[in-house]
């Protein structure tokens, strides 16, 4: 008798992936800002990206590497949405206020209640004891500053800032102010408030231009 040939290069290999990895990521990233890293189970976790557990560990690994991958997701889209903020011919005080308007759409963009920031919400509360997320912490914010920092220098260059400005520190000052809007935007400040805060902010950063007394 003659076997019949099975053609096996036609046919896929495994079970196909029924998942979409960035739908995933977002769901989980989604369930821990509600609730913090040691607060949200993986059964949570599952029922919010509706995968079982095997196909969680098999995708993302353990919780804590789960979180990690969306902490740094996270960090990649902020500090994108403030680079793209402080790009451009601005004058720089509307750049910074792109930049913490760019911000406030990211804590309040939750329609039900306002999140705030991500990495203030779930991340500071770790750091301590969690060395991968306090240099994801530490790293996170130095890049903050140096995205400020830059701006600054070209502020000066233009005349925009003193000559003897400080771009080092009124990067700092800036970073400080965008972390503050996170914490009162997670503690319910509204966000008209929080605009305000900004805009008094920026006039003190800009209150080092060229020709200030």
């Amino acid at each position: 008798m003659v076997q019949k040939k099975i053609d096996t290069e036609s046919k896929p290999r495994g079970r196909p992936r029924a998942y979409d990895p960035q739908t995933a990521l977002r769901r989980a990233t989604d369930t821990f800002w509600r609730a913090g890293y040691s607060a949200t189970s993986l059964d949570e976790i599952a029922a919010a990206t509706g995968m079982n557990r095997p196909s969680l560990y098999a995708a993302f690994g353990d919780k804590h590497a789960l979180y990690l991958e969306a902490l740094a997701a996270y960090w990649q889209m902020s500090l994108a949405a403030t680079r793209e903020a402080l790009a451009g011919d601005h004058p720089l005080d509307q750049a910074l206020m792109r930049a913490y308007e760019a911000a406030l759409s990211i804590y309040f963009s939750d329609d039900s209640s306002p999140r705030g920031c991500f990495v203030i919400g779930t991340a500071v509360t770790e750091a301590l004891e969690d060395v991968e997320i306090r240099n994801s912490l530490a790293a996170g914010f130095r890049a903050m500053d140096a995205d400020f920092e830059a701006r600054f220098r070209i502020a000066r260059e233009k005349g925009e800032l003193k000559a003897d400005a400080d771009p080092a520190a009124l990067a700092m000052l800036a970073s400080a102010t965008m972390q503050t809007i996170a914490i009162r935007a997670r503690a319910g400040v509204p966000r008209a408030e929080l605009r305000a805060l900004a805009r008094n902010a920026v006039t003190v950063i800009c209150g080092q231009r060229a020709g200030a007394i």
